[in-house]
């Protein structure tokens, strides 16, 4: 018969689970750590859909920053200048 697992690794189980996904790789199974996400999204997801200009600008991800976005930023701020 099959024994059961301890409560102990049960827990490490979920663990690894929670943290690493099983990919086919070379011909082999291998477990890699899984991408950082928040909120079920990736990461570059959850800031391409929820930060302002001003924050993509401090941070220097200046590739994420649109046009339209900093027209408008600009408006809000009172500046009515063309870019």
């Amino acid at each position: 018969m099959k024994r059961k697992l301890t409560a102990a690794e049960k827990a490490a189980r979920k663990r690894r689970k929670r943290e690493f996904q099983t990919v086919f790789l070379h011909g082999k199974m291998k477990r890699i750590r899984r991408p950082p996400s928040v909120e079920g999204t990736s990461e570059e997801e959850f800031i391409r859909a929820n930060a302002d200009p001003m924050w993509l600008h401090q941070n220097e991800l200046w590739e994420y920053i649109e046009e339209d976005a900093v027209a408008e930023s600009g408006r809000a701020n009172g500046n009515d200048k063309q870019l």
